[in-house]
């Protein structure tokens, strides 16, 4: 049975990270909403040239664009094994969405795990966060950068403009306003998981890995249920 996972956190928790280590290690499609967004703006279908218009206008893509865009990403056969899902859906709309695709796709229940870190932590990492100057790769959080160069492309490692103390906090507010509803959204769920993400790369990995493994068993015997 496919293993589908959404991946959600605040700015700064680490779960790009976690969701690009777990879908390396178990051989799965790894969406991130910004990188299909670039696939369709280049594919020229006609939801990749609805995208390109709203971007080239220097606008925000809609909801029903970026449903769209995840829908035929989802249903490509690459995707049928499973996937992990990092920054879709962000809102209540966009999930029920994702819900529709999965009764589409009929490939295995979603799994839903949620990185929580204090807030102290998470403004600790972002003022001090080094993205890649030429590709814009983050950092290891835990190193902060420092001496090192970028993984995928070599480039130096620079402090974002935006990641003071005030704007961190501002951005924070607003992940917490809008990624609440979401998450009584999905809460009730038995597929639906929380891990601590304020401890090493190592041990999140661990948790993370049980709480799926753990949500998949859950998820396979209500699905044998209803046949």
């Amino acid at each position: 049975m496919a293993l589908n996972v959404i991946m959600m956190g605040p700015p700064g928790a680490g779960k790009g990270t976690q969701a690009e280590r777990f879908a390396r290690e178990r051989g799965l499609l790894k969406i991130s909403t910004g990188e299909i967004l670039r696939e369709a703006v280049q594919s020229h279908t006609p939801i990749g040239l609805k995208a390109k218009a709203i971007v080239d206008a220097g606008k925000l893509v809609d909801d029903a664009t970026m449903i769209g865009i995840v829908r035929e990403r989802l249903l490509q056969p690459d995707a049928m094994r499973g996937f992990v899902l990092d920054g879709f859906p962000r809102t209540v709309a966009q999930a029920q969405a994702l819900d529709a695709i999965m009764a589409e796709r009929d490939g295995g229940p979603l799994i839903v795990v949620e990185v929580v870190v204090p807030q102290a932590e998470l403004v600790k990492r972002l003022s001090t966060r080094r993205i890649c100057a030429s590709c814009g790769f983050n950092a290891d959080p835990f190193d902060g950068g420092a001496g090192h160069r970028c993984k995928r492309c070599g480039g130096e490692f620079v402090q974002r403009t935006d990641d003071n103390e005030a704007v961190v906090l501002k951005r924070l507010g607003i992940y917490d306003r809008d990624t609440r509803p979401l998450v009584e959204y999905y809460k009730t769920r038995p597929t639906f998981r929380v891990v601590y993400g304020a401890q090493s790369p190592e041990q999140v990995a661990k948790d993370l890995d049980q709480a799926i493994d753990t949500a998949a068993a859950l998820g396979e015997t209500a699905v044998r249920n209803t046949l």
